[in-house]
């Protein structure tokens, strides 16, 4: 007598993600745990204890593109996802587009979508209803962030403010106190130039537009000794930053046009690229936990 295969159990899946590393609040830790529980109390403790775990830290949810994210939709094209359960909506997307479709795509292929914060679950026709409902709620949030921080953006580009960092190889930040109408003291800091350091930068664009190499000026600082702020070696990855970053412009008409064809989101008036001033870039480098920067778009 043939023994027919026991049917293959359903996977549960367990998707976190948090926009960057703040060691507190929703953690990825925290929302993978309180998710393994919900699994546990709704479809048993084999099911919590089996669940495949994707985890995205350091990426936005303005978008789809993120790795662990697009590794689990590749699976469940192989494995037969039960579920994916999900802390909260936005941990997936904050795009009500991206959202749409997706939940779209799990619906043909019979995944069920959990949201266990807002109780959202697309296996009935009112938790999809509330869902779709919930994530154009998300996305208005996610554009109201955005206005507001780049509202920001335009207020410190008044002041021209540098807001802490490394500063630029030629440049020392300089702390300023100023009093406002109602006697508080107010502090900010401004990057003031290192003459010998602002030198060795004009060496660097001279022999780049000299030689038009990467390596030949990294070998020329080199042969010459000329070392970086904190006494190492230049990189031709160091190179680069300094020959791209907008810190050593001019603002004058040739900049102004450049930056106006690159669709830079500029706040200073045409007439204020006078040749006499500079420029100070704000949110240019998209910074996530144990990798290098990296540069945003100049649109952006």
């Amino acid at each position: 007598m043939k023994i027919k295969d026991k049917p293959q159990a359903k996977q549960y899946v367990i998707y976190s993600r948090k926009s960057k590393f703040t060691g507190k609040g929703e953690s990825i830790e925290n929302q993978i745990e309180l998710c393994r529980q919900y699994i546990a109390m709704h479809f048993g403790e084999d099911a919590a204890e089996n669940a495949l775990v994707y985890e995205d830290e350091g990426f936005s949810g303005g978008n789809l593109e993120r790795p662990q994210f697009k590794k689990m939709m590749k699976d469940s094209q192989k494995i037969a996802f039960a579920a994916i359960v999900v802390y909260r909506l936005d941990r997936i997307s904050r795009n009500i587009g991206d959202f749409a479709k997706l939940i779209e795509d799990l619906g043909d292929r019979h995944i069920d979508f959990i949201s266990i914060r807002e109780q959202f679950d697309t296996s009935s026709p009112m938790g999809r209803a509330m869902m779709y409902i919930a994530s154009v709620f998300s996305q208005l949030e996610r554009e109201t962030i955005a206005e507001r921080i780049r509202d920001n953006m335009h207020e410190l580009s008044k002041t021209g403010r540098w807001l802490g960092g490394t500063t630029p190889t030629g440049y020392a930040s300089e702390s300023l106190s100023s009093v406002t109408v109602d006697g508080k003291v107010k502090k900010a800091c401004k990057l003031k130039p290192i003459p010998e350091e602002i030198q060795l930068v004009k060496t660097i664009f001279e022999v780049f537009m000299e030689t038009g190499s990467l390596s030949k000026t990294d070998q020329y600082l080199l042969e010459h000794r000329c070392v970086t702020k904190r006494g190492k070696q230049f990189t031709r990855f160091a190179i680069r930053g300094i020959l791209t970053n907008p810190v050593y412009m001019i603002a004058d008409e040739t900049a102004y046009q450049y930056l106006k064809e690159n669709n830079v989101d500029l706040f200073a008036e045409r007439s204020e690229f006078d040749g006499e001033h500079g420029v100070m870039a704000y949110n240019r480098t998209l910074q996530r936990p144990g990798k290098a920067n990296q540069i945003r778009p100049m649109e952006e």
